[in-house]
C-alpha cells in the first residue's frame, strides 16, 4: 500500500484506489465502533459518512463491517484494512511533517535525531562527530525526550533517525543497524547495603526496600501508578539515586560516566541491551543514508 496521498489496494485481481480521506473515515468508524460517533468525531453528518463507507466496500469488493443495532464490528477484511490503513495514514502524516520541516528550512536538508535524555551520550557524540566529518553532511538537530517517545517521533515525522534500545523500545516497522550490545546493571547509592553484592537478579533488584524504581511519563504526560519518583530524564534520576531515593537499571556502559556517589551491581539474569540506530524504511533522504553509513563505521 503506497502512501503518497492516494494508496493502492489490490482486490480480485484489479487495482483499487483508496483515498487517504476514505481511510480516515474508515479508521474513525472502526475505532468508534459506531457510525454516529465517528461522524461526530470527524465533524460531518452521518449519511455522507455511511455512503462513503458503503462505496469503499463496493470498490474493494469486501464487507468491512458487520452492522448491528448497537453499532458495527470489523470483519476479517476490515481488521486487515484497519491495520494497513493506520500504517498508511501514519506514513502520510510523517511525510507531511518532514515536507513542512524542509520548507521551513528554505529547502535546505537537515536531520532530526532523537534519543533518550541522558542515555547513550558518549555513543551519540562519536556518531555525530563521525557524520560531521563526512562530505555532504547536513546539520543535525538532536532532540532529547523521555523514554518511549523516540519511536513515536520517528513514526509521526518529527524525527528522521532515532537511537533506540531493544528490548525496551518498539522497533516494529523500522530499519535498524546495531551499534552496541551490552549487559544491564543496577545503579544504586554508594554505601547502600546492596552496593557491595557481587550480583543480583532482576526480581531482587525490583524489591530493594527504600529504593523504588523511577516512573517515566507516558505519551500523554501522565505517570503510571507506583511508589517511585516521577522523572523525565537521566540527570534527575542519578541525582535521586545519590540521595538514596531510587535505583535504576542501565546499560553497562553507563558505568564509565556515573561519577561519585553511585555504585553498580551486575544483573545476573537481565537480557542484554541492544542499542540501535533506527530510521523509516521508506526514507529517501541522503542525510539519513549518510548518518546510517557513519553509524555502521563506528
Amino acid at each position: 500500500m503506497h502512501t503518497d496521498g492516494v494508496s493502492d489496494q489490490v482486490s480480485a485481481g484489479s487495482l483499487v484506489l483508496v483515498e487517504t480521506r476514505e481511510l480516515r473515515y474508515f479508521v474513525a468508524v472502526a475505532e468508534e465502533s459506531h457510525v454516529s460517533r465517528a461522524a461526530e468525531r470527524l465533524g460531518m453528518a452521518q449519511p455522507p459518512l455511511s455512503r462513503a463507507i458503503a462505496q469503499l466496500e463496493r470498490r474493494l469488493g469486501a464487507e468491512l463491517f458487520v452492522r448491528t443495532p448497537h453499532g458495527v464490528t470489523l470483519t476479517p477484511a476490515g481488521e486487515t484494512l484497519l491495520r494497513e490503513g493506520r500504517a498508511a495514514l501514519s506514513a502520510v502524516e510523517a511525510a507531511e511533517r518532514r515536507t513542512r520541516r524542509t520548507a521551513a528550512a528554505e529547502g535546505r536538508e537537515s536531520l532530526v535525531l532523537t534519543a533518550k535524555a541522558g542515555a547513550s551520550s558518549e555513543l551519540m557524540a562519536k556518531l555525530l562527530d563521525a557524520y560531521a566529518a563526512e562530505p555532504g553532511a547536513v546539520p543535525v538537530e538532536v532532540v532529547l525526550s523521555p523514554p518511549g517517545h523516540q519511536a513515536v517521533m520517528l513514526r509521526d515525522g518529527r524525527a528522521d533517525v532515532a537511537i533506540l534500545h531493544r528490548p525496551f523500545d518498539d522497533l516494529g516497522g523500522f530499519d535498524t543497524d546495531t551499534l552496541v550490545v551490552e549487559p544491564q546493571v543496577l545503579v544504586v547509592p554508594a554505601g547502600h547495603p546492596v552496593s557491595t553484592v557481587a550480583s543480583m537478579t532482576v526480581a531482587e533488584a525490583s524489591s530493594i526496600p527504600g529504593l523504588p524504581r523511577p516512573r517515566w511519563p507516558r505519551l500523554d504526560g501522565s505517570y503510571p501508578e507506583g511508589d517511585g519518583p516521577e522523572l523525565r530524564d537521566l540527570t534527575q534520576v542519578l541525582q535521586l539515586v545519590r540521595l538514596g531515593r531510587t535505583a535504576i537499571v542501565l546499560p553497562e556502559s553507563a558505568r564509565a560516566t556515573l561519577g561519585d556517589g553511585l555504585a553498580v551491581v551486575p544483573l545476573s539474569d537481565a537480557p542484554p541491551v541492544e542499542t540501535v540506530i533506527a530510521w523509516p524504511p521508506h526514507s529517501t533522504s541522503p542525510g539519513v543514508a549518510g548518518i546510517v553509513d557513519a553509524a555502521g563505521r563506528l
